[in-house]
């Protein structure tokens, strides 16, 4: 049965379907519906705007319903900034109770024959249920609402830039908004209207502290080159990867840092020439095996147009991204109903505001972490009372 959630809230409970609006007694056999909701979070729906590829209503919206969608959603859009112009949060009211009935009606019913479309005209992506568990998850990570200490900001607030981010953040900016479908290769990207975790300057990240007890970092070491070894089936090194390739592909006069910038600055670039780091670390094989026909398709079932100087380039970087949110997923499912949550995702770390209750968990919650499609991947902890002062546990 196709369906619209009324709202994306967790406790904001209503959909539409078949004609009808249902709060209370909702109908057992909801299958299809436009999006992800976490008010209607059951097992085995299809989502239209995954087949998609993540586009939006309009984008994928048919000539044959394009007036009535735009004459729909302009009325949607004057009910959002009578909202934004009368300060009424979006985050505190359920969105039923806002819009009259009328408008619901109409605004669902064209979300539904704009979904139904989808479905008959665009095939399920293989990596459809992989997307779904992405999607319930940064669903769940915006819903939560973090705590700011705008007070660290104090000993910066001569500078302009810094007077500026002080006054977004006065505008309730402790939420953070991902996107699945940001980018070609499906990292992550946030909304601009997120606080913005992903591109946060370091001397700032003192402003972020824990809810709970503590904040706890786990990321990969080294996550793309593990990945390339990976998908080369090679024996992945137990250690500090970037102290293995000082020792073992360079020689004795390369430090840490000097061996991972040697072995990136080739890695991404094919024209580069690097014999010792092609030695263990076969790319043109991958390439050969990933690359047909103008398009990769990745072991994590993701197919991406790409030419040849940029087959390697998004072979790896996807690959590694969905490995990691993967290993997310499983540490934000393990913490589902906890004190303790996991607060961000940051390119190749999650983020944890881990209460001391919790703190029994995080052998198993690493151990988790840790295992891959591709084996397992050595893990990095830190810790701390705010994210600018994490500190290495061993």
């Amino acid at each position: 049965m196709l369906f619209q959630a009324l709202d994306d809230k967790k406790e904001c409970i209503g959909v539409f379907t078949e004609g009808e609006l249902y709060f209370d007694d909702l109908p057992q056999d909801l299958t299809h519906t436009w999006d992800f909701s976490s008010s209607i979070d059951r097992e085995g729906i299809q989502f239209a705007k995954i087949y998609a590829n993540g586009k939006e209503l309009g984008e994928v919206c048919p000539e044959h319903l394009q007036e009535d969608f735009q004459r729909v959603h302009k009325k949607m859009s004057a009910f959002y900034k009578s909202f934004h112009l009368s300060g009424v949060s979006l985050q505190e009211h359920c969105f039923f109770d806002l819009v009259p009935k009328r408008h619901l009606l109409e605004y669902c019913s064209i979300k539904s024959e704009i979904s139904e479309w989808v479905f008959q005209n665009y095939e399920k992506p293989i990596n459809h249920d992989f997307l779904v568990k992405t999607t319930r998850m940064v669903k769940s990570i915006a819903q939560q609402h973090f705590f700011v200490d705008k007070s660290e900001l104090n000993r910066y607030n001569a500078e302009e830039r810094v007077r500026h981010f002080r006054q977004r953040l006065g505008n309730n900016l402790q939420r953070v908004s991902y996107n699945p479908f940001g980018t070609v290769t499906g990292r992550l990207t946030a909304s601009k209207a997120s606080f913005p975790i992903l591109t946060l300057d370091k001397k700032f990240r003192n402003i972020v502290k824990p809810k709970n007890d503590w904040l706890v970092e786990l990321d990969f070491n080294a996550a793309e080159l593990r990945t390339l070894l990976g998908l080369s089936r090679t024996p992945q090194p137990e250690g500090d990867l970037h102290l293995w390739n000082m020792e073992n592909i360079y020689d004795e006069s390369t430090t840490r840092e000097q061996a991972k910038e040697k072995i990136f600055s080739w890695l991404y670039n094919p024209n580069a020439l690097d014999k010792k780091a092609e030695s263990y670390y076969n790319r043109h094989k991958l390439v050969e095996e990933y690359h047909k026909a103008g398009v990769i398709e990745t072991p994590m079932g993701r197919i991406i147009e790409s030419p040849d100087r940029k087959a390697l380039n998004y072979l790896i970087q996807s690959t590694s991204s969905d490995i990691f949110l993967n290993s997310a997923y499983k540490v934000w499912d393990m913490l589902e109903g906890n004190k303790s949550e996991v607060r961000f995702l940051v390119h190749d770390s999650v983020l944890l505001d881990l209460s001391d209750e919790d703190k029994a968990l995080l052998p198993e919650m690493i151990d988790k972490f840790s295992k891959t499609p591709l084996g397992k991947y050595k893990v990095g902890v830190s810790i701390g009372k705010s994210y600018g002062e994490m500190r290495k546990m061993k």
